[in-house]
């Protein structure tokens, strides 16, 4: 009571008289702590604690936390360093508000450090809080922070680590600059080389490249070549989306000029759309190849099935109608797209349903070629195979004499056997096979049949199985094989 008449600044002189005790400990531990601190006269001063380096009378005296609680006024340094002071920041070290200096470095202290608690250290000037553990915090934007310069901080965990920095920097600055190189090189090559592994807004629309359709035929294998031909080869491949191809191959050398006029002309046949025409997904082109990618077909060809079934008339008459109609569209809608029209090249669906397959990319065939091809194929429907040895066999022309020569007289003789032959077939095989000479009578002063007319004379046989006001009717023939003359 007297020490706070003569001194009421003192920590205890508003403390209750039941904390005597812990006032009367005070006193014990801040004589002896003066003392241990080397303060010069602990009676009158007792400016500092000093206990660096001396872990187990640390130790001892933090846990001291009345001691703190009554801290004298008069100390304005502590210094805890290097005692090796685990768990988290001593906070009560923090009820000395007048300290101008403290030092926690080199301990093992974690935790966070109670920021807001130094706000009332408003003497604080030097601080050290070095070499401890704690836990990264954003303590770099508090205006605690800018009190003290990096030193006060070195390795504590509330600084970012100058190693980790810099290899964060390395990463930024060039490990990530080269993933980007590499990624960006990974992604053209995949661009170029394997475009179906793209998404689909980045693969470019119809193009295959060598290694697709070598993934898709299984490295062209033997087991997947369906055809082969001189310069040609014919292979059956799956997409890697599971769609089924037929990839067609000319194995050949291109100039310039001719792969971009080939890829031109690609880009046309991609735009047919028609059930009497194969779609066409796409090509390829390399100095050594040209490829064309269509859909696959199950069926087979018009000559394999003419050759292994027995087709009956009007089946016959319907895949002439279905062939007929594609070549209006082709010659309506795309004039300059010429096409193969051979019973070997004209494919099947599963419903019967006759398909062009094979084009001529940039072919200016005439009208009249159009027709003349249409014509000898229809004959090679209707009419049986000449003959191996017979005089006609070596050409095409020769096959049109030989059915000129029999028409109408002996029809019968070369109108193919399997089929089921009645009197009203017969007239109507008649006027469809004078359709098909017409056709093929390239005569300069013949009246050539246009592609109209013959698909309404096609449509109304097979819709009705007779051909009305067909310009086969009234017509003179010359055969031209024999010397024989026929007025209808």
């Amino acid at each position: 009571m007297t020490n706070c008449f003569n001194n009421p600044s003192l920590r205890y002189c508003n403390s209750s008289p039941m904390e005597l005790t812990e006032i009367l400990r005070f006193t014990i531990v801040a004589s002896h702590l003066c003392n241990e601190s080397k303060n010069p006269n602990c009676a009158e001063s007792f400016p500092k604690i000093d206990l660096r380096s001396r872990p187990k009378v640390a130790l001892l005296y933090l846990s001291f936390s009345f001691f703190w609680k009554y801290c004298p006024l008069t100390i304005l340094l502590i210094d805890l360093s290097n005692n090796s002071l685990k768990g988290s920041f001593p906070i009560d070290v923090l009820n000395y508000t007048q300290i101008q200096a403290l030092d926690l470095s080199h301990n093992k202290l974690s935790g966070d450090v109670p920021v807001q608690s130094f706000s009332s250290l408003t003497n604080l000037t030097v601080l050290n809080l070095s070499y401890n553990h704690y836990s990264k915090s954003k303590m770099s934007d508090t205006e605690f922070f800018k009190r003290f310069n990096a030193s006060s901080f070195l390795h504590s965990g509330l600084l970012p680590d100058r190693k980790k920095f810099t290899m964060k920097a390395v990463l930024l600055l060039v490990c990530f600059p080269i993933f980007v190189i590499v990624t960006v090189g990974c992604f053209g090559c995949l661009c170029l080389r394997r475009p179906n592994f793209l998404p689909k807004m980045f693969r470019r629309k119809n193009k295959f490249t060598p290694p697709i359709l070598k993934a898709a035929t299984g490295g062209f294998s033997r087991k997947n070549l369906v055809g082969k031909s001189e310069g040609v080869d014919i292979y059956r491949g799956v997409l890697r989306d599971g769609t089924e191809v037929r990839i067609e191959i000319y194995w050949d050398d291109m100039s310039r000029e001719s792969r971009r006029r080939f890829i031109e002309e690609c880009k046309v046949v991609t735009q047919l759309c028609h059930k009497n025409i194969v779609q066409v997904l796409g090509w390829c082109n390399s100095r050594r190849m040209r490829v064309i990618v269509t859909e696959w077909m199950d069926g087979m060809n018009v000559e394999i099935w003419i050759s292994e079934s027995a087709p009956p008339w009007k089946q016959r008459l319907k895949i002439l109608m279905g062939v007929v109609n594609g070549m209006c569209y082709l010659q309506e809608e795309w004039p300059e797209v010429g096409y193969d029209l051979r019973t070997s090249s004209v494919l099947l669906s599963d419903e019967l349903e006759p398909l062009i397959s094979r084009f001529k990319l940039g072919d200016q065939s005439s009208s009249s070629r159009k027709i003349y091809e249409f014509g000898l194929f229809l004959l090679e429907i209707l009419v049986n195979k000449i003959p191996s040895g017979h005089e006609f066999q070596s050409s095409e022309h020769g096959f049109i004499d030989h059915v000129r020569m029999h028409y109408p007289r002996n029809l019968r003789k070369v109108i193919d056997e399997k089929i089921k032959m009645t009197e009203r077939i017969f007239d109507q095989a008649e006027k469809v096979i004078g359709l098909g000479l017409m056709c093929t009578n390239q005569s300069g002063s013949h009246h050539h049949l246009q592609l109209g007319q013959i698909s309404d004379i096609i449509t109304r046989a097979y819709e009705s199985w007779d051909v009305l006001d067909s310009p086969v009717q009234n017509r003179s023939y010359v055969d031209r094989g024999k010397g024989h003359k026929h007025t209808q």
